[in-house]
């Protein structure tokens, strides 16, 4: 049975780039992530799981970041932190936010407009230092995100650590980014967006495209063979509805804090829910509610790595 890149031949031309794009994505936030595997944590805090979480060598868990782990957007925020930080300037706010009210409300993904928000948003990182923005993102994790991470969720992540079994987060966020909340949630590692660098200097392309929604799946599916798991032991866990092909590559997918689609697929398949939010207020798609520059700087700041191009 031919695998990977080998399967892709059957496919048209445009599906087979889309594919292609998406499984390098997907190996490339692999290799990253195994490259950067950290030990595992003692303790951590936070309230029981609901569920029993049996330990098997050959199981692993994969989280979503984004209002799974995290109230919010690890990009929102991160986009705050740069903006404070000066990386890009407020002239170029009126540009970003045009681009992000376009995806947000319309909900389109027109190649033109993609383009346009890529190419803008990897201009801010690009020419800076990968180390410079690790350690950025240490600091940001303290100023934005340290209070926003969902005490159920984490005792989630931890029940499995606890079993003996390693625990990955999954985003779209720059791989960077997500190696250091995983290290702060004492998490093995993570797998995200891979920006291309030379030198350890950004260049301004993406390795592949953006970690989301059938690339996610491909990473998974890309780390699971490496490590040796069977992906029908292992667990998902997600609040969007564009995360369903990683939930469905495994044998325990949770919808946790699902937006309408996934609560909706979820409940046909009978996958377990979990609902952290005050009132279980669902949450929506739309310009963020915080207000000012910092709000839109972050809210369009954020897509760093968004621009397919391969090494």
């Amino acid at each position: 049975m031919l695998t990977g890149m080998a399967a892709l031949g059957w496919l048209t031309p445009r599906r087979r780039s889309a594919t292609a794009r998406s499984v390098l994505a997907g190996e490339a936030s692999a290799e990253a992530a195994r490259k950067s595997t950290q030990d595992l944590p003692d303790t951590a805090q936070g309230e029981e799981p609901e569920f029993p979480v049996h330990g098997d060598d050959r199981a692993a868990a994969f989280f979503d970041l984004d209002n799974t782990v995290m109230q919010g957007a690890a990009l929102f925020h991160f986009g705050r932190g740069l903006y404070k930080r000066k990386f890009f300037e407020t002239r170029d706010l009126a540009r970003f936010a045009w681009q992000q009210a376009w995806f947000r409300l319309a909900g389109i993904e027109d190649p033109e407009h993609m383009q346009d928000a890529r190419d803008s948003a990897l201009s801010i990182v690009k020419g800076h230092r990968v180390s410079e923005l690790k350690s950025i993102g240490e600091e940001i994790y303290d100023e934005y995100m340290a209070e926003r991470i969902w005490p159920g969720t984490r005792a989630l992540a931890q029940a499995h650590l606890d079993a003996g079994q390693k625990v990955w987060l999954v985003t779209a966020a720059p791989v960077e980014i997500a190696q250091v909340i995983a290290r702060r949630l004492g998490l093995t590692g993570a797998l995200g967006t891979v920006a291309e660098s030379i030198g350890g200097v950004y260049t301004g392309k993406l390795v592949g495209e953006p970690l989301h929604g059938p690339a996610k799946a491909e990473a998974v599916r890309a780390l699971a063979a490496a490590e040796g798991l069977d992906l029908s032991r292992c667990a998902a866990y997600s609040d969007s509805h564009n995360d369903i092909p990683m939930l469905s590559l495994v044998g325990h997918p949770y919808a946790i804090n699902p937006d309408a689609k996934l609560r909706k697929h979820a409940r046909e398949l009978e996958w377990r829910l979990r609902d952290y939010r005050t009132g279980r207020k669902a949450a929506k798609v739309g310009i963020p509610a915080a207000a000012g520059v910092g709000a839109v700087a972050g809210g369009t700041a954020a897509a760093i790595a968004l621009h397919r191009r391969r090494r």
